[in-house]
């Protein structure tokens, strides 16, 4: 697998930090990632899963939203909507320097992102979801009692992931306002919904969610025994794989 950084302005203008995973030959096809709620670009289940394409010959770009990781902005000033942006601009710099994704990918609050950006990204002809909840309002019981004070204050400091982050009103009012059933209903491509039974952060039942609302074709993978951040190599090494082998039946057209 070789690796390019790249960088792209993101939907508030700051450089957005990203990394082009490329198999050894020429790419069959592009990916576009979609990181969890505050988490990176380097998460284990991206780089698993990253690796697992390059082999399977198609080339993967993953980056870091407004705020994470080595990209520019402020946290603070983000929220689902523009995530969501961030992947459109994403996919408009794989288009205008490569080829457009053919494939979109996202974990946990990125599978809802993903979901949500598929209209936007004609060219894409799958999605899989890894741990996804339903609704982006699920995040705010991650919030726990800063819930109250965004509300009173508009805006607190909630630790999550053991990280102190920014939280405001507009956030809360943003994951409430999304359409998200409507989206899946009318995806307009095959999807993959990845997921563990015993997940601790989203529970199962948003893979039933996600899975009712979707027309087919549609699939549902089972992760036994996996964590919402897929730790275990084993996990993330098993999921990575079957998203590569599903992902090869669309991602190189028919």
């Amino acid at each position: 697998m070789r690796r390019e950084r790249i960088e792209f302005p993101g939907s508030q203008g700051a450089p957005l930090a990203a990394r082009l995973d490329l198999p050894e030959a020429q790419p069959r096809a592009y990916a576009l990632f979609a990181h969890c709620f505050t988490c990176g670009k380097d998460v284990v289940a991206a780089a698993r899963t990253a690796r697992a394409l390059t082999e399977a010959g198609i080339a993967v770009l993953r980056f870091d939203f407004t705020g994470l990781g080595g990209s520019g902005g402020d946290f603070g000033n983000t929220g689902f909507s523009s995530n969501v942006d961030d992947l459109v601009l994403a996919a408009d710099h794989l288009r205008a320097q490569f080829t457009a994704p053919a494939l979109l990918i996202g974990h946990s609050l990125g599978g809802a992102a993903v979901l949500a950006a598929r209209h936007r990204i004609p060219e894409a002809r799958a999605v899989a979801t890894i741990a996804a909840p339903a609704d982006p309002a699920h995040v705010r019981h991650l919030l726990g009692e800063g819930t109250a004070e965004i509300e009173q204050r508009g805006e607190a400091e909630v630790r999550l992931g053991g990280r102190p982050f920014c939280i405001r009103r507009r956030f809360l009012d943003d994951i409430a306002a999304q359409p998200q059933r409507e989206r899946i209903a009318g995806l307009g491509a095959p999807l993959l919904v990845v997921h563990s039974p015993v997940d601790e952060l989203v529970g199962i039942d948003n893979a039933r969610r996600i899975f009712d609302a979707a027309r087919h074709p549609k699939s549902f993978l089972a992760l036994d025994g996996a964590d919402h951040l897929l730790r275990r190599t084993a996990d993330a090494e098993y999921a990575a794989a079957m998203i590569a082998v599903w992902a090869s039946r669309y991602a190189f057209g028919r």
